[in-house]
């Protein structure tokens, strides 16, 4: 048996239980895996209030998309993959009405797992895949973020907000952050912002604009949604794309084209399950992310680090928002 998190109603963090649970053999196709770290991610929250682009098809049900640990059994049909190996579980390629990684062993499609490179820990490939995929899927493959353009981030704190400040400025971009209060400006300077905008004290949109020359920025890669993004269009260029990945306000998102006198700015949404099921995408993201980590242009930052014990604290703080970085859930010390 191996303890699994589950939960069988919608709710807040105290309906995750830890259950004992078998986790089979995999089948075709899928890969055994003990579980050393799991990636704590947004999506996981709201998945378990029911609040996610897809709805929970059943209880008990699961959670986690991403995780770090070594191969114990692999399936029929599964090439390049062999027991002992270091592996980390890639984000986005697989449903959490499928799968779930919040255990100490669990079972997940072969095409979701990565080795994991020589040097690099479990915490480390179980905070890298997340905010890296996000942020250059989003900026560069979907966005078209390039050298010399300026890109807006709100909840730039995140791990994803973090990662994008790091892929921007790897690219030759320039990244504004933007951030609710004073307390994490510094921090946001510190780790690679070109500038912070805070948005209880300041204008959004004047700030941009004269960080631009008037110009506006190129691109929005907006984890909030809500009424601020009409403050986002007014931040853009003409040309220029707000992108929704994320939507931390809880609040309807308008359309204010009309409002801002039809300004031709694209306002569109993004997950990172559009990139990584296509081979060549996700290819590209991955060398690009390795290289990165390599040459030490990609730095995760990690906030902290949860017993799968306390899984239920690891959520009530997730759900606080008041995370600098990535949140890590470790399994079996």
């Amino acid at each position: 048996m191996t303890k699994t998190v589950r939960f069988h109603k919608i709710g807040g963090p105290e309906v995750l239980v830890l259950e004992d649970e078998e986790p089979g053999r995999p089948g075709p196709g899928e890969v055994l895996i003990r579980v050393e770290a799991i990636g704590l991610n947004r999506a996981e929250a709201l998945f378990r209030t029911d609040s996610y682009v897809e709805p929970v098809k059943r209880f008990p049900a699961r959670l986690g998309t991403e995780a770090a640990g070594v191969v114990e059994a692999v399936g029929e049909d599964v090439a390049g993959l062999r027991p002992g190996q270091p592996v980390s579980v890639l984000p986005g390629l697989f449903s959490q009405n499928d799968y779930g990684v919040y255990a100490e062993r669990a079972i997940v499609p072969a095409r979701a797992v990565l080795a994991r490179p020589e040097g690099m820990n479990a915490i480390e490939g179980a905070s890298v895949w997340m905010p890296y995929l996000t942020a250059y899927s989003g900026l560069v493959q979907i966005g078209g973020l390039k050298a010399g353009d300026t890109v807006v981030l709100t909840a730039a704190s995140s791990s994803v907000g973090l990662a994008a400040i790091q892929v921007a400025n790897r690219i030759g971009a320039t990244p504004i952050a933007l951030t609710r209060g004073e307390a994490k400006k510094q921090r946001l300077l510190e780790h690679g912002a070109a500038q912070v905008v805070v948005t209880d004290a300041e204008d959004v949109s004047d700030r941009v604009l004269e960080a631009t020359n008037g110009r506006g920025a190129e691109l929005v890669f907006d984890a909030v949604a809500g009424p601020g993004v009409t403050d986002l269009m007014k931040s853009t260029s003409d040309g220029g794309t707000v992108l929704l990945y994320g939507g931390l306000s809880g609040q309807p998102t308008p359309f204010p084209g009309l409002a801002l006198g039809m300004a031709p700015v694209a306002l569109r949404a993004f997950t990172i399950r559009e990139t990584m099921p296509d081979p060549g995408r996700r290819r590209a993201a991955e060398a690009f992310i390795h290289t990165g980590l390599r040459s030490g242009a990609l730095r995760p930052v990690l906030d902290r680090t949860f017993d799968l014990a306390d899984i239920v604290e690891s959520h009530r703080y997730l759900d606080t928002n008041a995370q600098f970085g990535k949140s890590v859930v470790t399994v079996g010390g």
